[in-house]
């Protein structure tokens, strides 16, 4: 029987044969290698955050399907988009086969459960776009939902582990990211998910970059909705607009928590200044820090 990558074996001394010092050694190397497959796809990757740009811009869903290990990759990143980035939850979707568990079991039978992959492509349209995951790319779940999907007007982002597997011949955008066999065969958790998550969290970075959520490496658009966010929201309009702490807080309370909005009100714009400024720019706040004049002075540290 013909094995996928995945599946097959690691060459050299099994791992449970190793000395807990050589094991340790063996297996970070190992998820490094795995990371490192993200690298050798830049194109595909900004390809991806393009799209998923785009869908947000235009008031689209991000539909996010996976079934075992990689459906846990999917909902890590999925989940960390409001917070991050201040995406609307409402345009997040997240389909993993047999539901979010809520205990340690995830049944595996649920990844052949194609009739309900088959039943998300109802409920999408063109300019959704879905990121659908598959360590070895032939997952019946994660396959059915791709063409369900497509065949709705939908963007599929495929990826996969494997090579010319069937989810990335039917990917519009094809993220493949070719991991060696994992140091426990089978295991896709391990170095799989690694490399899964890696593309993921690149990819809606580089999404937040574009939507001009990310400003000198900060989080301008995050929802602050408890106190340890509150505090980085007023660090981040303390850093960029150069005021007090106070000053900071007292920007975010008359811009009702709106970052962006706080940092110019903080650097001396008035509120509708700001939120005109952001309005013109597309949100991106360069152009609106290089372009908007003060309407008071700015306060002292």
């Amino acid at each position: 029987m013909l094995l996928p990558k995945t599946e097959k074996r690691a060459n050299g001394e099994a791992f449970d044969e190793m000395s807990p010092a050589k094991a340790i050694d063996a297996f970070v190397n190992a998820q490094q290698v795995a990371a490192g497959a993200v690298s050798a796809i830049p194109k595909e990757i900004d390809a991806g955050a393009d799209a998923m740009a785009q869908a947000v811009r235009d008031g689209k869903s991000l539909i996010y399907v996976a079934a075992g290990s990689s459906g846990l990759m999917a909902l890590a990143d999925a989940c960390e988009l409001c917070g991050t980035f201040g995406i609307s939850g409402d345009i997040v979707q997240i389909h993993m086969a047999g539901g979010v568990p809520t205990t340690g079991y995830m049944p595996g039978n649920t990844e052949d459960e194609t009739d309900k992959a088959e039943s998300i492509g109802r409920t999408t349209s063109k300019g959704d776009v879905a990121l659908i995951l598959s360590a070895s790319g032939t997952t019946p779940y994660a396959v059915a939902a791709a063409r369900s999907i497509k065949a709705s007007g939908g963007t599929v982002i495929g990826i996969a582990n494997d090579p010319s597997t069937e989810l990335l011949n039917l990917a519009d955008i094809k993220i493949c990211l070719e991991t060696p066999p994992e140091i426990i065969a089978g295991s896709t958790r391990l170095g799989g998910a690694t490399a899964q998550k890696v593309a993921l969290n690149l990819m809606s970075s580089l999404m937040g970059v574009k939507l001009g959520h990310v400003y000198q490496g900060l989080m301008v658009n995050l929802v602050a909705d408890n106190a340890k966010l509150v505090q980085r929201a007023a660090a981040i309009v303390s850093q960029i607009a150069q005021v007090s702490g106070q000053d900071a807080r007292d920007a975010l309370e008359q811009t009702s928590g709106n970052t962006k909005a706080a940092i110019l009100v903080a650097a001396g714009a008035s509120l509708d200044a700001a939120q005109a400024a952001l309005r013109s720019n597309d949100g991106h706040l360069g152009p609106c820090i290089a372009t908007l004049k003060p309407t008071k002075p700015k306060k002292s540290n």
